[in-house]
């Protein structure tokens, strides 16, 4: 229950900000053109706290946290004073209702990029992408890659992380090949072509880092248990939190990816499995429980194990001063925005799977986890979110920013607006749209629970 509550907190929280800004980017710009601004509601439905401010707008917290709105006066809304015609939204050049529109989505992107700013003026705890080991018959190893070269560049960007690969990894989805930069032990530079066509991952299950075939240096998996969940099968089993895994059925285990992969590949079957406890040998009996995807049944035990830190030679900061983050901010700004059209047309495509989609659950498990790692990772968090909440309102779908733009659009192209009985229709049909985008997210973060 307080996993719970804390995930909702911190989402409530991360869109109450980022609905602020969007919303705030309306107010601005609306305000600068004239327009009286009536309501400025953080949140839907009943009011939890209103103000009317000097500017004679009503300020709102609402019950619901899920989205915002700018209420601004409008002749196609309300009757409006011929005294006060001049303010209404209506009554504005097409050029201002443009700007007032398209202005929610650009604070957005202009807070991502503030986000990211004070994240690399804070410092972000990296770890250099060195790879220890290559899996065997892996597209990196198809490509003749060697243990402990470190990666310099993807495509031909420039990577510092295993972060900076993993997001390069993900916009490489449905392409036949990508190109690597590698530097070996011993100093010396080489570029390798990477095959994709039998690469394929799901991102519930792995990493894009890990179906290619790398194992990064970082965290070293022990074979000895730190968590066990409440109500899993290895609590069943009566495993502890401190216990070593020793053997599953008479095999002696390797390390930590061994035991996951005899654990996958038996769901709902009996495993003898030996365990040191307190310098005694037991012996338990675990059922992995049977979890299905769209693409595979795996095994699931409920336990996690205990991990060595990460050699400090591969460790840094990734920090910047003042200037340089504003420009770092913008980069990376700009890669999310590219990396999620290019992930749109792709799912569009089918090239990406939409089980892909993920809903207000996902990112309320996302808000909690970063919030807990600390400030830095739940600003890099909410700057992802805000990106991804400026693009899906420049969609054009009649409900969202995008389809009110593209009408004003083809207003300014023709000379006219466009008839209402054609917007009225639009919006239907947007509408409805979204509504099965959201409960095909919301399917997805069910699943995945």
């Amino acid at each position: 229950m307080g996993g719970f509550l804390w995930n909702l907190g911190a989402f409530v929280v991360a869109l109450g900000i980022l609905v602020a800004v969007h919303e705030y980017g309306h107010f601005w710009v609306a305000r600068r053109n004239g327009v009286k601004v009536e309501r400025f509601s953080i949140g839907f439905g009943k009011a939890i706290w209103r103000r009317v401010g000097r500017d004679g707008t009503e300020y709102v917290l609402a019950m619901i946290p899920l989205g915002g709105y700018v209420k601004m006066l409008d002749g196609r809304v309300d009757e409006v004073p011929l005294a006060m015609q001049g303010q209404a939204f209506n009554h504005k050049s097409v050029w201002a209702r443009m700007a007032i529109v398209v202005a929610g989505p650009m604070a957005n992107f202009l807070f991502a990029i503030f986000a990211f700013w004070l994240m690399f003026l804070i410092g972000v705890p990296a770890i250099k992408p060195v790879f220890d080991d290559v899996l065997p018959n892996s597209p990196a190893a198809q490509a003749g890659l060697t243990p402990g070269s470190e990666i310099t560049a993807i495509d031909g960007k420039k990577v510092r992380t295993w972060e900076d690969v993993n997001f390069a990894l993900i916009g490489r989805i449905g392409e036949a090949s990508t190109e690597f930069e590698l530097t070996s032990k011993s100093g010396q530079a080489r570029s390798t072509t990477i095959p994709l066509a039998a690469w394929q991952f799901n991102p519930e299950q792995t990493s894009p880092i890990t179906a290619l075939g790398l194992v990064p240096v970082g965290a070293q998996f022990t074979l000895t248990v730190a968590n066990v969940v409440a109500g899993g099968p290895a609590e069943a089993a009566g495993l502890q939190i401190d216990d070593k895994l020793i053997s599953v059925n008479n095999e002696p285990l390797a390390d930590w990816p061994h035991m996951v992969s005899i654990i996958q590949s038996a769901p709902d079957t009996e495993l003898a499995l030996v365990v040191e406890r307190n310098g005694e040998r037991l012996n338990l009996t675990l059922i992995p429980e049977r979890r299905e995807s769209s693409e595979r049944v795996v095994g699931y035990a409920g336990l996690a194990p205990q991990v060595l830190p990460v050699d400090e030679q591969y460790q840094f900061d990734l920090r910047y001063g003042p200037l340089a983050a504003v420009g770092a901010g913008i980069s990376r700004t700009w890669d999310l925005t590219v990396l999620t059209f290019n992930m749109l047309g792709k799912l569009v495509t089918g090239a990406v799977s939409v089980d892909n989609l993920s809903g207000p659950i996902s990112i309320a498990k996302g808000a909690g986890a970063t919030a807990e790692y600390g400030l830095v990772y739940f600003l890099g968090f909410m700057a992802l979110v805000s990106v991804n909440l400026g693009i899906i309102n420049l969609l054009p779908l009649p409900v969202l920013d995008g389809g009110h733009l593209l009408f004003f659009v083809i207003e300014a192209l023709t000379g006219r607006p466009v008839p209402e009985k054609i917007q009225e229709i639009g919006f239907k049909i947007g509408a409805a749209l979204l509504m099965m985008l959201m409960g095909l997210a919301l399917f997805n973060d069910f699943a995945r629970l």
